[in-house]
């Protein structure tokens, strides 16, 4: 008598920093995956994996096929295109209508609908339409990342913004993945219409944060603090949209009034290893990757 088949796990993002590492931590556990992306040559080859797609977040019908099959859906969000909630809305639409049993959903830490970081309420909104949705979920509210400061380095790998001297508990693409490849693994109830914050192991003012970046790198990165006028000005003198500016602007200001400086023991409850250190990230993008 053969052993039951695992059931699969739908993976979308797999081509992208955060997606990749959680797939290929879900090919190491032994874990059939369904890898879903808009251009399904670009998905990586894992042992286990099946590409699916080509398949975008508002194609319901195409996101049906790609999600055929699968029993737990790791929705990484969509890029801020002004229709993210609908994005989303669809492909969770899509996942319920071919038998998708759970979603783990990837948010941000602070999401609210009067969070200061625009993207942070984009995220409130995914999240309140999850819980009215019927279907079972878990929200995974990550802090910012740890590489996100090196990629708003400049040539002279100057970060400047108007961050003031708040803190924020950076955390690591592989620890976050690590989470969410354990969750996604297990099929539990536990973490059922939970949130979870999950951040790095201590709240490091932007100063102290680029300064590790420094250790790890040894790379001159420093950071060069703002006024609100000046990150404005120099922001558009570079051509930046309107809400490239308001992105990233409130994105610092999320920072300086404190509403990132939470630290949680999520990493170490949920995979039993504690969080990485920024100086122990390990990747690094290059400067004005995140321009």
């Amino acid at each position: 008598m053969t052993a039951p088949e695992r059931p699969a796990v739908a993976v979308t993002g797999a081509t992208g920093a955060l997606g990749g590492r959680v797939a290929a931590r879900l090919a190491q556990r032994g874990v059939p995956q369904l890898l879903v992306g808009r251009d399904p040559a670009r998905l990586p080859e894992l042992p286990g994996a099946e590409r699916r797609g080509p398949a975008a977040y508002l194609d319901t019908a195409d996101m049906r096929t790609a999600l055929d099959g699968a029993s737990t859906l790791v929705l990484v969000s969509a890029h801020p295109t002004g229709r993210r909630l609908e994005e989303h809305a669809s492909a969770v639409e899509a996942a319920a209508a071919v038998g998708v049993q759970r979603v783990l959903y990837v948010s941000l830490l602070g999401a609210s609908p009067t969070a200061t970081y625009r993207n942070a309420r984009d995220h409130w909104l995914t999240e309140q339409y999850l819980a009215g949705s019927g279907v079972r979920h878990t929200v995974l509210r990550a802090g910012f990342y740890a590489s996100t400061p090196a990629a708003l380095a400049d040539d002279e790998l100057v970060v400047r913004g108007p961050g003031g001297t708040g803190r924020v508990a950076f955390v690591t693409h592989d620890d976050l993945a690590a989470v969410i490849a354990a969750l996604a693994a297990e099929d539990g109830t536990e973490h059922d219409s939970s949130i979870l914050e999950v951040t790095g192991p201590e709240a490091l003012t932007l100063a102290e944060g680029v300064q590790r970046i420094a250790e790890a790198t040894g790379r001159p990165y420093r950071y060069v603090p703002e006024t609100l006028e000046d990150a404005f000005a120099w922001r558009w003198r570079r051509g930046e949209s309107g809400a490239q500016i308001e992105a990233w602007i409130s994105w610092y200001q999320a920072i300086a009034g404190g509403e990132l400086s939470a630290v949680t023991d999520a990493v170490s409850r949920i995979t039993g290893s504690p969080a990485t250190p920024m100086t122990r990230a390990g990747w690094w993008p290059e400067p004005k990757t995140a321009w």
